[in-house]
């Protein structure tokens, strides 16, 4: 291993957790170099894109992002795929448990198709991402979220969809990953 002498500083432990890290790194050289970095730890996640292959539709979600506020987006709001921290619960059953939360199906058939670091030069979180199929007989609820979330349920028509991430009104990563995939793979 070309690490060695790890040092770990908490910096804020005040919603999830950011830590300064100093560590000793060997370069290709062999020489010894010691660097430090932040990281933040937020727990890994999981996210799914519902599509009906019959309507050609999917299901987002629409809701109020501090953070792409803070960088321009005038309104705050995020047009997103379904996700969820992990807690204490397995991928697949974080994500059937936010699915019904977040958009009101409850979908018990659900596929993982991959797992990515979404950021990692900055935050530790891995989020697995799933896929399934949904039809209006598996709506149990209005959605919405739970704790305040305040989410607006979409469904979208799946050729509009795709539009929108050439007009920037989806920009969210994840989503946009999922949409692709839906479209290489032929769900809808």
């Amino acid at each position: 291993m070309n690490i060695k002498n790890i040092k770990t500083e908490v910096l804020s432990d005040n919603w999830y957790t950011l830590r300064k890290v100093t560590f000793d790194h060997q370069m290709k050289s062999g020489e010894w170099v010691t660097q430090s970095r932040e990281a933040y730890d937020r727990g890994n996640g999981a996210v799914i894109l519902l599509y009906n292959s019959t309507t050609k539709t999917v299901i987002l979600t629409k809701q109020f992002r501090m953070p792409t506020y803070l960088n321009g987006n005038t309104d705050g709001m995020l047009i997103e795929a379904c996700a969820g921290l992990l807690d204490a619960d397995n991928p697949e059953d974080c994500i059937k448990r936010e699915t019904e939360e977040e958009t009101g199906f409850k979908v018990t058939d659900v596929k993982k198709v991959f797992e990515v670091y979404m950021s990692p030069g900055s935050v530790t979180e891995i989020l697995y991402f799933f896929v399934a199929e949904y039809s209006k007989d598996h709506k149990v609820n209005d959605g919405g979220g739970v704790d305040n979330e305040n989410i607006e349920v979409l469904e979208l028509d799946f050729v509009e969809a795709m539009k929108m991430i050439k007009s920037g009104e989806i920009k969210d990563a994840k989503t946009i990953m999922l949409l692709q995939h839906a479209f290489i793979e032929g769900l809808v």
